[in-house]
């Protein structure tokens, strides 16, 4: 259950990510959610390796949406 919530999270991160990121950006909704969900599962699984957090904690969520500006960025400068 921990991953579907995950994914979820990860969603909604991909699209606060996009709106955080400025100019535009290649790819669309789908590439902005599979980016999304990708910053989200790293995060969660590498900061709750690394012992930064719980499982559930509000950090889980900001990781996320700081991974899923990390793989933006990168996804948009591999792709121009």
């Amino acid at each position: 259950m921990h991953l579907v919530w995950t994914i979820l999270i990860g969603f909604v991160a991909g699209l606060v990510a996009k709106s955080l990121t400025s100019g535009k950006a290649p790819g669309g909704f789908l590439m902005t959610s599979v980016l999304g969900i990708a910053g989200s599962v790293a995060a969660s699984y590498i900061g709750q390796a690394l012992g930064l957090y719980p499982a559930g904690q509000i950090a889980g969520f900001i990781a996320s949406v700081i991974g899923a500006i990390v793989l933006l960025f990168i996804y948009n400068r591999v792709t121009r």
